[in-house]
């Protein structure tokens, strides 16, 4: 089969044997209560299903991450178990991080609020964190309930946000996330919740058409490549022909699950901010392993995730990137 690509548009003596049988039954039996204990003892994290011996019950940090091409490289993406991309306004995406299995020292550079990411963070009970926002939508992140942390309260505290002389603002603002323990207290909020985890297996149960290198085009000027590794067996990312670095690591982002969800955009003011549906569902593609499921996408609590006739299809134990584009122009497939 050759290569499909893609472009969108817009997981001895009887008796001494009689006791050496015995003690052999003991150790086996000690061996398999080691096992089973030890099994116990293993946790998955809710949002990659992958195995750890530490907690699973740190609290999901949401972070809002600039994807200007004035903001990139950005620290932190590659240790984000979800990676959620929308449009902000304009041609320019915009992403929201989320962290649970790893939080790393710094997260950034991070932007301004819109509705649809907070939409996206409340449904892991996540602390949603970003720098201003227009009144209204402050206004309705208060009234929503959800526990948030403005970067503009806190800007350059050093010990919460700090500002970098290697950028201009608005693209230097970088979340400090040791000083996030000392905010949940301060506000009251959780440091500790049950996430209830996303489906995940290790096996592969639905079949896809070969994909070893997908573009999604939001613009003239972004675009979005994901390309196959066969030797990780995942998908690394790439913004505007760039490779999608991580400034803290120098580790290119790499992807074990692509969920791209196509659904309706209303452009709301003349700032060109806009509505995004993230309730009604639709049509969307998974990729994993190289190859793409043909999919349709359910928001069920809160959450964005894919089925194929009816049937929840479950990720690839891993990390996983969520892009979001407009139904108009919509999706076009290419076949080589």
């Amino acid at each position: 089969m050759g290569m499909r690509k893609y472009v969108w548009i817009g997981l001895v003596l009887l008796f001494s044997v009689l006791a050496a049988c015995s003690n052999e039954d003991s150790k086996s039996k000690v061996t398999d209560d080691d096992q089973t204990e030890e099994q116990s003892d293993q946790s998955v994290y809710p949002l990659t299903g992958e195995q750890t011996d530490e907690r699973v019950d740190e609290r999901v940090i949401a972070v809002m991450v600039n994807n200007h091409t004035a903001a990139r490289p950005q620290s932190g993406l590659s240790k984000a178990d979800i990676v959620y991309e929308f449009l902000a306004e304009g041609q320019i995406t915009r992403l929201l991080a989320l962290y649970q299995s790893n939080l790393p020292e710094n997260v950034g550079p991070v932007r301004s609020a819109r509705s649809y990411y907070y939409e996206v963070a409340a449904g892991f009970d996540a602390l949603y964190t970003y720098h201003g926002a227009a009144n209204f939508i402050n206004e309705d992140i208060e009234e929503s309930g959800i526990d948030y942390a403005d970067g503009a309260k806190y800007d350059n505290d050093r010990e919460l946000f700090k500002r970098t002389t290697d950028r201009q603002v608005p693209h230097n603002s970088y979340l400090i996330t040791s000083g996030l323990e000392q905010l949940l207290q301060s506000k009251g909020y959780a440091t500790e919740m049950e996430i209830d985890p996303l489906p995940f297996s290790n096996e592969n149960h639905h079949e896809g058409g070969q994909a070893n290198e997908v573009t999604i085009t939001y613009g003239t000027n972004e675009t979005v490549t994901y390309t196959y590794e066969e030797e990780k067996e995942q998908y690394l990312r790439a913004s505007d022909g760039e490779a999608s670095v991580d400034q803290e690591t120098n580790e290119q982002v790499a992807l074990d699950n692509v969920l791209i969800i196509q659904t309706s955009h209303e452009v709301i003011d003349d700032e060109g901010r806009r509505d995004i549906d993230l309730t009604s569902g639709g049509k969307g593609y998974l990729l994993q392993n190289g190859e793409q499921i043909d999919v349709e996408w359910k928001n069920k609590d809160g959450r964005i995730l894919p089925y194929q006739d009816g049937e929840l299809v479950p990720f690839k134990p891993g990390q996983t990137w969520v892009n979001v584009v407009p139904e108009d122009p919509g999706i076009v497939s290419v076949n080589e």
